[in-house]
């Protein structure tokens, strides 16, 4: 299991954006960064701060993935025919944590990793306690019988400021989801803007 080495909220404030959208957010209070000189870095991004930023963003967004797991996952999206940009986030949006957290079987990206690694979900009937999991077109995600009265399943499904994204098809009735199509950049319902093109960019450089 993936170790989370930073606090959610805290990597809103470094961001200086409430990246997943939360109602709880302390960017919605005050949009500077953490400490006491948070107030004062308001300085001009260069080039290279503004690409590592954007990759910070879009890996922090899944959990805060370690820059192994995302570094192995832009090098898959780089020899994947076609635009690498779109190819990163259908790649990162087929994780099995990503997919369990767009059906809204669980309130967040991390509660998602943790319940995929609980044994929680089935991916076509059979158990997959793996995170990065990749789920493919007409795979069908759902939780297991036992855990379907869980508290945290029955919050997350009646959550109100997300909505499941048009490639899937959920029945929360269920508890399944239908991963129907990899998605793109324009598709994934993300709060805040993601940049791939600038994650390209840094690693063309680094």
């Amino acid at each position: 299991m993936t170790k989370r080495t930073s606090a959610k909220y805290k990597l809103d404030r470094r961001m200086g954006e409430n990246i997943w959208g939360r109602p709880k957010s302390p960017v919605n209070r005050r949009e500077y960064g953490p400490g006491q000189h948070g107030q004062r870095r308001k300085g001009k991004l260069s080039d290279f701060g503004l690409q590592l930023r954007a990759k910070q963003k879009l890996k922090g967004y899944y959990g805060d993935l370690t820059e192994k797991q995302f570094r192995r996952i832009f090098a898959d999206a780089e020899r994947i025919k076609g635009d690498t940009g779109e190819n990163l986030i259908g790649l990162l949006e087929s994780r099995l944590d990503a997919v369990v957290y767009r059906a809204k079987f669980v309130p967040t990206v991390f509660a998602a990793r943790q319940f995929v690694n609980h044994g929680h979900v089935r991916v076509n009937g059979k158990k997959v306690n793996i995170p990065s999991y990749r789920v493919k077109e007409g795979d069908v995600v759902e939780v297991r019988d036992r855990s379907k009265q869980l508290a945290i399943v029955l919050e997350a499904t009646q959550l109100p400021e997300r909505d499941v994204p048009d490639y899937m098809d959920v029945d929360h009735s269920k508890l399944t989801a239908t991963f129907t199509r990899k998605p793109g950049l324009s598709d994934v319902p993300y709060p805040v803007m993601m940049e791939p093109n600038l994650v390209i960019e840094f690693y063309a450089q680094n």
